[in-house]
């Protein structure tokens, strides 16, 4: 990092905690730093070199092994079809990652995969000392051979076997992936860094969407995460939509979707049948990369940036696919449809405490909240009287009341929101040209949270209670759609930020800042698509056959979870 990087953070005792202090601990760390790559032999480096594969982790010709360390027939095939990596009965593992029950012979537990049994979560106990707010960065990385800028959210999941032990898995590394372009309207390149470091893994060449977040997840049911991008080269857009092995092998490529835009791709099990599907803007496509169905057009559903997601909206345990004014049952039939409303961006989560989702659409010129059956509760909201809305909302208990608030930004403002729309806080920013999100995480496990938010110049934190700035970080953007994440990068017990930058005056890539003495709580080890919201996946990147209610749970959209011994906990509030 350049000597006199400018960082600008206020440090204090912002609250007391309720409960007794405790020092945050490391949680001992089963990977080692050795930056292991795992490449292969069709993607290159990132010097645009061939790259071969090691640990026996590839799935090249001579291999009999899938990629997970144990014998396997290397065809991809998947097992039970249960969604969770095993060959079991079909019954879809675990809904989202619990906590570890002592072992009935009083053995360890294996912190290194994720728990397979348990019955909800427990209370969250780990909390930062009150003053551990000092941020700094970790690492950057500014890109390759004229690849240097990023305009998508930036994901993150256990791709590489970093400790060689013949398995990836959790005591491995997260690995962060960057779609990253030349500038323009230029076709992408995509990335895998090193958590740790920000070393290249492997490079793959495209040509992609410059603009498209891709998913990450275990779509085929061999234990590892696949990738899954819109592909294909244009002129802002790309026409077909392919998916990778975790080491970067082609998988399949579907080149008669007829894409246009750029879109954000969404994974889940829409019908529980163990099968996972794929999201793209009106589109659902299986796991071999055939289309399910293409909902109806209804009037402008098919604008350029689009960031579809499910939720079971009916209470049948089938996913409705949601894209903003409209959504459709696991079929294609429509389940509702607002034409009041603008083509917009959906956020789902229980804001007024009934026990139901609502959905908050972000549409150009405000937003609007639809009851789970898709009737209107709010609509055409425009409190800041700004021009330009559009941005996705977050949704997260920001200030420790035990419910959950959204925020959201327009051109000049960034805006938290009580569930009924009594205003939180609200704060200048810079966002003219774009469709920026944010999101959120409690860094010191004291039940309020930080809003984490990045504009055209600078990475934003604030106070979730009272929007007291935290944190300004240089970075730069045109903004399309894409927001800052928070994960355990590297493994170390302690979350990290990490933000993307573009057409940026120089500023890096892809950035990740810590707290100073790694006193930060331990957010998940996974981001695996732009409409996050933790119950949708796994930590070791399988998708749940029966996603759990995440209104009912941790009720937050496109913010990460506090995990203690591997598991999501209760936070305290």
């Amino acid at each position: 990092m350049p000597a006199g990087w400018p960082i600008m953070y206020v440090r204090g005792m912002r609250r007391l905690p309720r409960l007794l202090g405790l020092s945050l601990t490391t949680l001992l760390a089963c990977a080692d730093d050795n930056g292991a790559s795992t490449a292969s032999q069709t993607a290159t480096n990132g010097d645009g070199d061939p790259s071969s594969t090691e640990g026996g982790e590839g799935n090249s010709a001579e291999s009999s092994g899938d990629g997970d360390g144990d014998p396997g027939d290397g065809d991809g095939d998947p097992g039970d079809g249960d969604g969770d990596g095993d060959s079991g009965d079909g019954d879809g593992g675990t809904k989202f990652d619990l906590a570890q029950p002592d072992s009935e012979d009083g053995d360890p537990v294996d912190i290194c995969k994720v728990n397979e049994v348990g019955d909800g979560m427990t209370p969250c106990e780990m909390q930062a000392p009150p003053d551990a707010f000092v941020p700094q960065a970790e690492w950057s990385w500014s890109g390759d051979a004229g690849y240097v800028h990023s305009i998508v959210t930036p994901l993150v999941a256990n791709l590489t076997d970093d400790n060689d032990d013949g398995e990836i898995d959790l005591c491995d590394i997260p690995d962060v992936v960057v779609v990253v372009n030349t500038g323009s309207c230029a076709s992408a390149r995509i990335y895998v860094l090193d958590g740790a470091s920000g070393a290249v893994h492997y490079m793959l060449p495209g040509p992609f969407a410059r603009a498209s977040t891709p998913a990450i997840g275990d779509i085929d049911d061999d234990g590892l995460p696949e990738i899954i991008v819109q592909s294909g080269a244009g002129s802002c857009a790309g026409d077909s939509l392919s998916a990778f092995e975790h080491d970067g092998t082609p998988k399949w490529q579907n080149n008669a979707l007829g894409l246009g835009g750029e879109h954000a791709i969404a994974l889940a099990d829409l019908d529980n049948d163990g099968d996972v599907e794929i999201m793209i803007n009106h589109m659902v496509v299986d796991h071999l990369g055939q289309l399910v169905f293409a909902a109806a057009d209804t009037a402008g559903v098919q604008f350029r940036w689009t960031t579809t997601t499910a939720a079971d909206l009916d209470g049948d345990n089938d996913l409705e696919v949601i894209l903003g004014r409209s959504a459709w049952h696991d079929d294609g039939s429509e389940y509702y449809f607002d034409n009041a409303l603008g083509a917009g961006q959906p956020a789902v989560g229980d804001i007024d405490d009934d026990g139901e989702p609502e959905i908050i659409v972000v549409h150009g010129n405000g937003f609007s909240i639809l009851e789970h059956d898709g009737s209107q509760k709010i609509i055409n909201q425009n409190p800041t009287g700004d021009s330009d809305y559009r941005r996705p909302a977050t949704i997260h208990d920001l200030d420790g009341d035990d419910l959950s608030e959204f925020a959201l930004s327009s051109s000049n403002h960034y805006t938290a929101f009580e569930g009924d729309l009594t205003q939180l806080w609200s704060n200048n920013v810079a966002d003219l040209s774009g469709l920026a999100s944010g999101t959120a995480f409690d860094f010191l496990g004291d039940s309020v949270a930080e809003a984490i938010y990045g504009d055209e110049s600078k990475l934003w934190v604030f106070d979730g209670q009272t929007g007291a700035q935290l944190l300004q970080a240089p970075r730069g953007s045109i903004t399309i759609v894409e927001y800052p994440v928070v994960s355990d990068v590297d493994n170390d017990g302690s979350a990290e930020i990490i933000v993307v930058s573009n057409h940026a005056n120089n500023q890096p890539t892809v950035q990740v800042f810590g707290e100073a003495e790694n006193r930060w709580i331990q957010a998940r080890r996974i981001w695996n698509q732009h409409t996050y919201h933790v119950t949708n996946v796994r930590e070791d990147g399988t998708i749940p056959q029966v996603e759990a209610h995440h209104w009912e749970l941790l009720n937050t959209f496109r913010t990460n979870a506090q995990i203690e011994g591997g598991a999501v906990c209760d936070p305290v509030g």
